[in-house]
């Protein structure tokens, strides 16, 4: 049996050391050493996906593009090695994962276990003591790979998206954001999880009129999150969302670590299809974690000037920190007025990320009945706030296009047409104005004398003729 070998190796020496031992194992097909656990997650869902999208086997496809074994050095990073044992272990079981380590105590190897681990090398490296390791892991994952490949609805692991929405600042309508793209996606029939880590100052509960005694807390202490446990925390909304709510209790949002919320945001990925996460606007270990595990980051921001700062300290922040990249983030403005002075392409100069091509109006007055009543799910279909909404849920792949729009279709369009236009079209201009239906000064009579106008002429010859002008109250118009 040949065994196809994926080492994580940050350090270039160490690098170099494993790949020289694993070109001399019998058997093995050892792949160029990954440098960080963002490539090596990468990679392996890159050969699930690729092996498993265009193949009339399906997933038990996708399970025999994965490497048998991945070898995970103990100072790969970001992600903690314990931690990322975890994350492989939940998202590709069939895949036997190996620890690199100085440390082979009893402790860290009960440790490692407990992520998930099939066994501990100890530095420095042996021959002998890699090729056993390697071929029990190797072992282990051709007795699971025979198991998931008979039932052909087994999938390789859990492929939940994962949304995270974080506000600039504080009031720039995060909460509302997080809440809407998470109904767009219930709506288009998908499995979602709606959690709440802005943990001192969530208002998701608020937003959705819930009273539910758990909350994420409960979840931090646990080592192992099983399906019985999740469900016991998670709130089933009567929209079909599933609520992980922020505790009442601001001060115990610290119980809440980043080992925590990788934890749980990989058991709700393994039982939902979306996992939306609002993140609030002040950083903390958990939402950074949730920010730098999201397949989509989004940034909440309104155009003015202390928003969109605050939206740039942010970006450098998460690039300071090696959270994320000012690129793999997409800004959505909201608020967004056709007379304000910054507008996106601004914003996107200004921040260095991309902006959603879906812009959110400035419409409080929509909202207003709705968050003061605490039902944000009863929000009118012909909201231009919903439909701007759920059209930004259809540009980033959690709806189907068609259902992105509710009501009358998207606001973006449908021209906007102001009351002054409105009355002119209904009743006419003063003569002379050039709007009216009158011609204008210096016009020659019989032609098109509103062709100044942003209106075009009405259907037929009937303005050429003499007859009634463009904005003839009596018959229909046609924009330009």
């Amino acid at each position: 049996m040949t065994i196809r070998i994926l080492p994580a190796v940050g350090d270039p020496d160490a690098a170099r050391t494993v790949s020289a031992l694993l070109s001399q194992l019998p058997d093995a097909e050892p792949a160029p050493a990954v440098a960080d656990s963002t490539a090596l997650v990468d990679a392996l869902a890159a050969a699930a996906q690729g092996a498993g999208a265009p193949s009339p086997a399906g997933p038990a496809a996708a399970v025999e593009a994965l490497p048998e074994v991945v070898l995970v050095h103990e100072r790969i990073g970001p992600t903690p090695a314990l931690e990322l044992i975890r994350e492989v272990a939940l998202r590709f079981p069939a895949v036997g994962v190996v620890l690199i380590t100085a440390d082979a105590g009893p402790a860290l190897f009960s440790a490692a276990m407990d992520a998930g681990a099939r066994g501990i090398v100890g530095l420095p490296l042996g021959y002998d003591e890699l090729a056993a390791r390697v071929q029990a892991a190797a072992q282990w994952s051709a007795g699971v790979r025979v198991h998931l490949g008979g039932n052909p609805d087994a999938a390789p692991g859990p492929i939940g998206t994962l949304v995270t929405v974080t506000g600039a600042k504080g009031g720039v309508g995060t909460t509302v954001t997080a809440v809407h793209l998470a109904l767009a996606a219930r709506a288009a029939g998908r499995s979602v999880a709606l959690v709440d880590l802005d943990l001192q100052s969530g208002d998701v509960a608020s937003y959705l009129d819930v009273q539910f005694r758990r909350s994420v807390v409960d979840l931090a202490g646990i080592s192992d999150i099983s399906v019985r446990v999740l469900q016991d925390a998670v709130h089933d909304h009567h929209t079909g969302l599933g609520l992980l709510l922020a505790p009442e209790e601001g001060e115990r949002g610290e119980e809440v670590d980043d080992r925590a919320a990788r934890q749980i945001i990989g058991a709700l990925r393994s039982r939902y299809e979306v996992v939306l996460v609002d993140c609030g606007s002040q950083m903390q270990s958990a939402n950074a974690a949730a920010v730098e595990l999201a397949d989509v980051a989004l940034l909440v921001t309104t155009p003015d000037v202390v928003a969109v700062r605050a939206a740039k300290r942010q970006v450098r922040l998460w690039d300071r920190l090696q959270i994320r990249k000012a690129e793999e983030t997409t800004t959505v403005v909201n608020r967004l007025t056709r007379n304000t002075e910054i507008q996106p392409p601004l914003v996107a100069k200004a921040t260095g990320t991309q902006v959603a091509r879906t812009h959110v109006p400035a419409a409080f007055k929509e909202l207003q009945p709705c968050v003061d009543a605490g039902r944000m799910q009863d929000l009118d279909g012909r909201s231009t706030v919903k439909q701007a909404l759920w059209a930004l849920a259809g540009e980033l792949g959690l709806v189907d296009a068609p259902a992105a729009r509710q009501g009358r279709g998207s606001h973006r369009a449908r021209p906007s047409l102001t009351g002054r236009r409105r009355k002119a079209i209904a009743a006419g201009a003063a003569p002379g104005s050039g709007t009216g239906p009158g011609p204008a000064p210096g016009a020659v009579p019989g032609s098109a004398a509103g062709s100044g106008s942003r209106f075009g002429a009405r259907r037929g010859s009937a303005a050429a003729a003499g007859g009634p002008g463009p904005f003839d109250p009596a018959g229909p118009y046609e924009e330009g």
